[in-house]
């Protein structure tokens, strides 16, 4: 009797995007046009996620994002597939960011910005999905620990960022956050426990300096 491959579903599924993957890279070696465009649909918008929550400025992580595919273009060719497609696209991801990073530090930092208010390209990824239950007491709530995060986030050292991003907001495996910054699977999971415990302190300062004072509105 067969076996059914539902009792295998995590490796079948594992093999079938192994099995997708390897085609769209042969296909973008021929230089297939629809294979770029598959690529781009595929994953422009978890790239610019991460450059985004790694920068923290929307103008950096579009420019890190079209410099990402830039270098995925010209070097897939020399791709040997010793890691996922994913976990090459977010390896050269983060080492865009850091330098772009540098190049902040070396160049930026001195520099007034003015606020030009509220971008629309800076909105988060999951305002996109709308929650229409919810009221706009939750959402201002909602809105308001996310900038908390955000703001925590840039506080903590970069290399605990990083791996902590890759983890708990890009949601990859510990495997794939270690062969994204080429480390060994102890070293990420250290990172991130020291990270999460960076974070929570600063969110336990910045809940203590501002707390939220919104107050839903009693019915009359």
């Amino acid at each position: 009797m067969a076996t059914s491959i539902l009792e295998f579903g995590p490796r079948a599924a594992d093999m079938a995007a192994e099995s997708e993957d390897a085609r769209l890279i042969e296909c973008l070696r021929q230089g297939d046009g629809y294979a770029y465009e598959e690529l781009i649909g595929r994953f422009q918008q978890p790239v610019y996620v991460l450059a985004l929550r790694l920068l923290n400025d929307t103008s950096d992580a579009s420019d890190v994002t079209q410099e990402v595919f830039l270098k995925v273009f010209r070097n897939i060719g020399s791709f040997r597939g010793q890691s996922s497609l994913k976990t090459w696209i977010y390896r050269i991801t983060v080492n865009e960011a850091h330098n772009a990073r540098r190049w902040f530090f070396r160049h930026r930092r001195h520099e007034v910005e003015l606020d030009t208010g509220p971008d629309e390209s800076s909105r988060d990824w999951s305002e996109s999905i709308a929650d229409h239950g919810r009221s706009p007491y939750d959402e201002a709530v909602n809105q308001q620990r996310h900038a908390l995060i955000v703001e925590a986030l840039e506080r903590i050292s970069p290399i605990f960022r990083e791996a902590v991003i890759l983890r708990d907001i890009t949601d990859l495996s510990y495997e794939e956050v270690a062969e994204v910054l080429g480390v060994s699977l102890g070293t990420v999971k250290s990172r991130i426990l020291r990270g999460r415990e960076a974070l929570r302190e600063q969110l336990a300062g910045s809940l203590e300096a501002r707390p939220l004072r919104l107050v839903p509105k009693t019915a009359e």
